[in-house]
């Protein structure tokens, strides 16, 4: 019997809607910050090593790849695989390329699979139904784990049980997986008590999962093996070939789970999707007028509500509020009642349509040498603050239709203007020409902050045109 290490793999993927402001395209759910000091990717990684799991792999894209490298670094996460997906193909895809990258080295290794967004409150019995799924699991057997249900939630898939056997402690056959159900038809399986919610976990050998995927679905394998063969190495990330795209956009549950005679480790663990924000206040430390706060929060006569605020220099203050979340970023607000919380991403596609910055975007973007923030936006100008971390340098690059003035606040900046480089030290400042191939860096052992200041025609940020590049951007 197999006692190597479980090999995790991580999904990052997301489009970050349905929590949002906090949650947005370029900068989903997974990758904040939401109950607790780490992210929701950092909390799953701090799991899986919990339980024993050996080093991850990360299925993330193109966006998010330095994010997902950074917030690993960030908690000590050295060892790791991140794979980059060309686009996004939906799950199976994202699974099948794992199971062929770890292949590569180990077919009988167990790998497991598990969302990246998710919050799971009990350590101990999650650790405990991933040892009782490994041992089916060495049996030959794809594993999923089902929440054992405390309500009848509509955001929720389902999996249902054999209702003359009911919900054991360990790994059990399941009859099929249930989409979404609407209020009355949750209501009746969880009176029923045979269905679990299906929490998108899913363990087995690598080899097991290669055998499935070519059994039903083998179009799919087939693009995703090509993929890999063509991946390539890329700084510290594995970037799959342009054949990935081929594969169809398809969930592993449609793909593999729903024509597969799998397992199923019931499981409480206090398991939440933080799909909704009242998902999120479900989870949340309450006062005794049910009232749940983060962040600079006030309430009074408030019951059953959730006060989220995403920013401390943003007071935010609820008054007689009741089944209500009130959730305040820098640049957006949302008022909703909590019953309603599911319905948010409906709102997005508005935002979109109206060119919305808000609706994708923060105003603080993350890049791989530091973040910048926009401070303030006007017809034909744009002023940003730029922090550079150590060791951290943004590409050679020049732009056509603007220039930039660059004052150093914090730090020692290393400036390359032209053929020109120069250092620059807290109150000392450059012009950039438009036009003009310049490099920004930092050198030095602590943070290097700057305010720049935009003019011109035309101020997007795909106004670069790229030279040189450290993280292989040009």
């Amino acid at each position: 019997m197999s006692t190597s290490p479980i090999h995790p793999v991580i999904l990052c993927g997301g489009n970050g809607t349905r929590l949002w402001p906090v949650s947005r395209k370029s900068m989903p759910k997974q990758f904040a910050r939401l109950n607790g000091e780490h992210s929701l990717l950092q909390q799953t990684l701090l799991r899986l090593e919990d339980a024993g799991c050996g080093a991850p792999v990360l299925v993330s894209n193109e966006e998010h790849r330095f994010t997902v490298g950074a917030q690993a670094e960030e908690i000590g996460i050295t060892e790791r695989n991140v794979v980059i997906e060309p686009e996004a193909r939906n799950t199976a895809a994202a699974i099948c390329a794992a199971a062929e990258v770890i292949a590569r080295t180990d077919t009988q290794a167990l790998m497991l699979v598990a969302p990246s967004d998710h919050a799971i409150g009990d350590v101990l019995k999650f650790s405990a139904a991933i040892a009782q799924g490994a041992e089916a699991a060495r049996e030959g057997h794809i594993v999923t784990f089902g929440i054992v249900p405390d309500r009848a939630a509509t955001g929720y898939g389902y999996i249902e049980l054999d209702g003359r056997k009911g919900i054991s402690d360990s790994a059990q056959d399941y009859l099929r997986f249930v989409e979404k159900p609407d209020a009355a038809t949750a209501q009746t399986m969880v009176k029923e008590g045979n269905f679990l919610w299906n929490a998108g976990i899913f363990l087995a050998t690598v080899e097991t999962f290669r055998a499935a995927f070519g059994k039903h679905a083998p179009d799919l394998r087939a693009a995703v093996r090509a993929s890999v063969r063509g991946a390539r190495t890329d700084l510290d990330f594995l970037r799959l070939g342009a054949d990935f795209a081929k594969a169809p956009s398809i969930s592993f549950d449609v793909a593999v789970m729903e024509k597969e005679a799998g397992k199923v480790v019931p499981m409480q663990a206090n398991w939440s999707d933080l799909g909704s924000w009242k998902s999120l206040w479900l989870q949340a430390p309450h006062d005794e007028d049910g009232v749940a706060t983060r962040g600079a929060c006030h309430a009074l006569d408030c019951s059953d509500t959730l006060l989220f605020s995403q920013d401390n220099g943003i007071e935010l203050v609820g008054i007689g509020l009741k089944n209500i979340a009130a959730v305040a970023t820098r640049d957006a607000v949302i008022v909703t009642d909590l019953d309603a919380s599911q319905s948010v991403s409906k709102i997005v596609p508005m935002l979109r349509a109206e060119g919305c910055r808000q609706a994708e975007t923060f105003a603080r973007c993350e890049r791989p040498w530091g973040h910048y923030e926009a401070l303030s936006l006007g017809h034909r100008f744009q002023v940003k603050s730029i922090v550079v971390k150590p060791g951290g340098q943004l590409s050679l690059q020049s732009h056509v239709h603007r220039s930039e003035h660059w004052v150093v606040v914090e730090g020692t900046a290393t400036v390359t203007v032209g053929r020109k480089e120069q250092i620059l030290s807290e109150n000392e400042s450059v012009y950039i020409p438009l036009g003009e191939i310049h490099r920004l860096a930092n050198h030095g052992k602590v943070p290097l902050q700057l305010i720049e200041v935009q003019t011109g025609a035309y101020l997007g940020e795909d106004d670069i045109v790229r030279y040189e590049d450290i993280y292989e951007r040009a």
